[in-house]
């Protein structure tokens, strides 16, 4: 999906979801930018390419008439109530609704786009409700490269593949992946479908994908089983919940990912340092961070690099400390 047909959509999404009454065709027209350029012709085409994309998202649209007395021209809206999102374990559609907004929004704030066709709605003299935007305000990102492409083939049922690296090996394998579904869980965003080669549901860590997501065939080119609950097998195949602590020195300024779900770890006791050398954290901020997995953590703290130190709890430094020293006795690796 290109930028200016994400930001199409999403100015669509939201001309629908601020009124307060049903919105014609040629109002809708005259508020996005991408219609109004368009002949008579191809402004249709888009405009029902679009409603059904929008559908095809999960999104609710309503179409009712703007006289409710006469019937004559019909108008379309977004019911607020139909499409709210819950804060947690996003299914598929809406996990795609988020991702849409999170790339179109850098922070809580809407792109210039989106305030122009929010200006031009009330200059038509259509009602305008500002705190429906709330409901896609995006609450998560998705950063992962491989996002787009995963949730391209999820909707269009296209085989695809990729280079993976697991959590317990350095080594990258390509994987062939019939994708269901792209979802969110427990902060990570992960693919979930068939795995052809080994002939079974697996679930793929987004952040772990390599390089570019391949096609491996034609869209529509399976189907997904019957009555299927992508949630249910994300909560079966995703890795346990947070349970664990650990406490970490962060360089100030840096770890931005790691503070945001970090609290401040008390001060240890004189003298000791967890094996760090003393003085070479001093004047870092010391936090308690929660993780379920070794692995995942450790891999978390090294894409750092020089800005976290783990201090605890042991396994997960000396987990680090092999993967470094690893690193740097690898063939070709500097000197």
């Amino acid at each position: 999906m290109t930028a200016r047909k994400s930001e199409r959509l999403l100015n669509l999404l939201i001309t629908l979801l601020v009124a307060r009454s049903y919105v014609g065709k040629d109002r809708i027209r005259e508020v996005i930018e991408d219609y109004r350029e368009a002949g008579d012709e191809a402004f249709e085409k888009m405009f029902e390419r679009d409603k059904e994309e929008l559908r095809s998202l999960g999104i609710p649209l309503e179409v009712g008439y703007l006289d409710r007395a006469f019937e004559d021209e019909p108008g379309y809206r977004i019911e607020r109530s139909a499409f709210e999102l819950p804060e947690i374990d996003l299914e598929p559609d809406e996990a795609a609704v988020v991702g849409l907004a999170a790339r179109v929004w850098q922070h809580a704030g809407l792109a210039a786009a989106t305030s122009d066709a929010l200006v031009k709605l009330k200059a038509a003299g259509v009602t305008v409700d500002r705190e429906a935007l709330d409901v896609v305000q995006p609450q998560l990102t998705a950063d992962e490269p491989a996002f787009e492409a995963l949730w391209d083939a999820t909707r269009t049922h296209t085989p695809v593949s990729f280079d993976y690296r697991a959590s317990r090996s350095p080594e990258t394998t390509t994987r062939h992946l019939q994708p269901w579904g792209v979802v969110s869980s427990n902060g990570r965003w992960y693919v979930v479908g068939h795995d052809v080669d080994r002939e079974d549901v697996r679930l793929f860590r987004l952040s772990r994908v390599q390089g570019e997501v391949r096609s491996e065939g034609r869209a529509g080119g399976y189907d997904v089983p019957p009555d299927t609950d992508i949630r249910a097998l994300t909560r079966r195949l995703a890795p346990a919940p947070a349970d664990r602590s650990a406490v970490l020195r962060v360089r100030p300024g840096a770890g931005h990912g790691l503070r945001r779900r970090a609290r401040p770890a008390p001060e240890a006791a004189p003298g000791v340092s967890a094996g760090i050398a003393p003085g070479s954290t001093e004047g870092w901020d010391r936090l308690e961070v929660a993780f379920a997995s070794t692995d995942a953590l450790a891999d978390e703290v090294l894409g750092y690099g020089v800005d976290v130190v783990v201090e605890t709890p042991v396994e997960v430094r000396d987990l680090v400390v092999a993967r470094l020293r690893g690193i740097a006795t690898a063939p070709g690796s500097a000197a």
